[in-house]
C-alpha cells in the first residue's frame, strides 16, 4: 500500500485569484422519436412517441413542443436551444460531458443507432462550443448495446465491445491527445493533462455498474481500472499535480457494486490531497456525495452529481457551471462555487412559438449560506438541513430541478435524501 503524507487542510483560494468556468452536461438522452402532441401520459416505460397515440380526454396530457416530465426524453430542439444559450451567454473554458446520450427506449436500440447519437451529440458540442473549448467526455451506461452491457477486455467476436471503444477513441480525438486512445480502446477510460498542474481522469463507471452482468466474471477490478487509477493518482501526487475525476454512475449508489465502491472510496481517502474534484451524473438529480476519512468523522472529499438535461424521471432541463480555482502557480484547483441553469418547460410549452428561455436557478454558496464548498462545510450544511425546514426544502426543490410532478417530502423522505448525500460507499447505511 502507498502511505499518505499528511499535508493539512486544503487552502482556500484567495478572492482575487484567476478562475475557470467549467460546463458540466450529463444525461442528455435526446429522443429522435419525440413527437409534439403525442400522448405524454401513456402506460409505457417511455412516452411522447407517435405510436403512443394522441390524448383522448382531459385526463390525458399531450407532449409539449419542448418536452414533458416523467416518462419522456427531450427532442433535439431542446438540446440545441440549450447549446445556443450557453454559446451566447456563458464564457466556458472547458466542458465535462458525463455520458448517457441514448433515449430510454432501450428495446429499440442498435449499435448503429447508438453510434449515431454519439456522433450527433459530439458534433453538436463541437459546433456550438467552437474549436477553442475542449470537451472531456465520460461513458454512460446507455451507450452499451444493449444498455448496461459492457464486456470485459479480451472478449472477441460479437461479444467484444471494441465496436464502441474504437468509435469513442475516434470521435473524441478532436478533443483528446493521441495517447488516450490506448486505454480508451482497451477499457473506455483515459487520463489527460488539462493544464499544467491539473490532470483529468475519465473513468468507465460501467465496471461498477450493478446491471452489467459481465461483471459476474470479475467484480473486484474489471479491466484493472482501479489499479490504473491508483497509478495515475500516485504519479500526480509525486509531481505535485492535482486531479479531477469524471464519470457517469456515481460511487455510493445502489447502481455501483459494493466491492468496487468500497475500493474506490479507499482510493479517494488515500489520495484526498490530490483529488480536488469529482463529477458524475446518472441519477438525473442535483446531488452530491461526501467522502469521509477511515473513521467516518471528517469529510475529505465531495463528488458533484449534475442534474440531467433530459426530463425523464426528473425535472426541468438543466445544466451546471462550476467556478474552479484557475490556472496559476500553486492553484488549489478546487470548486469555488457552482451554478445551475434550467428551462421552465411548463411556461415554455404554454407559449410554443417563443424560443425556450434558460435562466439561473441558483448558486450553491448563496443558496446554502456557505463561505466555501469545502467538504467539511458541505457536511455542516447537510447536518443543518435535518432541522432547518426552509434550508432543506430549498435543497429539495433544486434536487429535482423544480419537477412539478414531485410531491412534498415527508420526514422519511428527508432522512433518505440527506443520507444519500453522505454515502460514498454503496454498502454504507450508517448515515441513515
Amino acid at each position: 500500500p502507498l502511505l499518505r503524507t499528511e499535508t493539512g487542510p486544503v487552502p482556500t483560494p484567495s478572492s482575487g485569484a484567476p478562475t475557470l468556468r467549467v460546463l458540466h452536461l450529463s444525461d442528455t438522452h435526446v429522443d429522435p422519436l419525440y413527437e409534439e402532441g403525442s400522448l405524454a401520459s401513456c402506460a409505457e416505460y417511455v412516452c411522447c412517441h407517435a405510436d403512443d397515440g394522441r390524448p383522448r380526454g382531459p385526463d390525458q396530457t399531450a407532449a409539449g413542443r419542448w418536452g414533458f416530465f416523467e416518462r419522456c426524453d427531450i427532442p433535439a430542439r431542446t438540446f440545441e436551444s440549450m447549446l445556443r444559450h450557453i454559446r451566447d451567454t456563458q464564457k466556458i473554458d472547458y466542458v465535462i460531458w458525463t455520458g448517457d446520450v441514448v433515449a430510454h427506449d432501450i428495446w429499440n436500440t442498435s449499435r448503429e443507432k447508438t453510434l449515431a447519437m454519439i456522433d450527433y451529440t459530439a458534433m453538436s458540442l463541437a459546433e456550438y462550443m467552437g474549436p477553442n473549448v475542449l470537451v472531456y467526455p465520460a461513458l454512460g451506461n446507455h451507450e452499451g448495446e444493449p444498455a448496461n452491457s459492457f464486456p470485459l477486455p479480451g472478449m472477441e467476436g460479437n461479444m467484444s465491445v471494441s465496436w464502441l471503444y474504437d468509435a469513442l477513441a475516434d470521435r473524441w480525438s478532436k478533443w483528446l491527445p493521441k495517447h488516450t486512445a490506448t486505454t480508451l480502446k482497451r477499457g473506455g477510460f483515459y487520463a489527460t493533462k488539462a493544464f499544467p498542474g491539473l490532470k483529468i481522469v475519465s473513468l468507465n463507471m460501467n465496471y461498477c455498474n450493478s446491471l452489467n452482468w459481465w461483471l459476474l466474471l470479475d467484480s473486484t477490478d474489471p479491466a484493472e481500472e482501479l489499479l490504473w487509477l491508483v497509478e495515475q493518482l500516485h504519479d500526480s501526487e509525486s509531481q505535485g499535480e492535482k486531479v479531477h475525476i469524471i464519470g457517469h454512475i456515481p460511487p455510493g449508489t445502489r447502481d455501483c457494486l459494493q466491492v468496487w465502491s468500497e475500493n474506490y472510496n479507499k482510493i479517494i481517502v488515500r489520495f484526498q490531497d490530490t483529488v480536488r474534484g469529482q463529477f458524475f451524473g446518472h441519477t438525473h438529480m442535483d446531488e452530491l456525495k461526501l467522502f469521509y476519512d477511515d473513521d467516518d468523522k471528517r469529510a475529505v472529499g465531495v463528488a458533484y452529481l449534475a442534474p440531467s438535461v433530459t426530463t425523464f424521471r426528473s425535472g426541468h432541463p438543466a445544466f451546471r457551471v462550476y467556478t474552479i480555482d484557475g490556472n496559476y502557480p500553486n492553484s488549489t484547483w478546487t470548486v469555488v462555487d457552482h451554478e445551475t441553469h434550467i428551462a421552465n418547460l411548463t411556461e415554455a410549452n404554454n407559449t410554443p412559438d417563443d424560443e425556450l428561455v434558460w435562466e439561473l436557478e441558483y448558486r450553491a454558496r448563496s443558496a446554502y449560506g456557505m463561505s466555501s464548498l469545502q467538504p467539511q462545510e458541505w457536511d455542516s450544511v447537510l447536518v443543518k438541513m435535518r432541522d432547518d425546514d426552509e434550508l432543506f426544502n430549498r435543497f429539495y426543490r433544486y434536487h429535482s430541478h423544480h419537477n412539478p410532478m414531485e410531491g412534498n417530502c415527508s420526514a422519511a423522505c428527508r432522512l433518505k435524501i440527506l443520507s444519500e448525500q453522505k454515502m460514498s460507499r454503496s454498502s454504507d447505511l450508517q448515515f441513515c
